[in-house]
């Protein structure tokens, strides 16, 4: 994780934007955020790691889902509407015994009840779900160092 990133999560208070030169001054580096900025833009952007147990979920959910529809409409309406839940962090289109394979955090078994029954049981083409629980996280790809 970065110094800003670093700097922005140890300071919950500061609720403004935050300036780019300051925390990178307080790292003890020379940094120009507007050229900076526009080579991580040109290159393909740039995006925040956060860590998802400080941020109160670390309850994490494997949802199997099966789609009553395939069809190439029908998967359209469905990842269009899987992109607006926040607390799904990944998901795959799995070819096997179901369609789809959701990871949802959530603080708790009760918010994660709430997801599932409001949220997930909502979307287009949706027959069936499936959850498994992790009791242990054993790799996180954002938590885990390269090799």
């Amino acid at each position: 994780m970065g110094s800003i990133a670093r700097f922005r999560l140890g300071r919950p208070w500061l609720t403004g934007p935050v300036s780019l030169i300051w925390p990178a001054g307080s790292a003890g580096r020379n940094c120009r955020p507007g050229a900076r900025l526009r080579r991580l833009e040109a290159t393909g952007g740039y995006r925040a790691l956060c860590n998802p147990i400080r941020l109160g979920r670390d309850h994490v959910a494997l949802v199997e889902v099966k789609l009553s529809d395939t069809r190439a409409a029908a998967l359209a309406a469905y990842n269009a509407a899987v992109l607006r839940i926040a607390e799904i962090a990944q998901g795959h289109m799995i070819a096997g015994g179901f369609d789809d394979l959701r990871k949802l955090r959530t603080a708790g078994m009760s918010g994660y009840r709430l997801v599932l029954a409001e949220k997930v049981s909502a979307l287009p083409h949706v027959a069936a779900t499936s959850t498994d629980v992790a009791l242990q996280a054993v790799r996180e790809a954002a938590l885990a160092p390269a090799i």
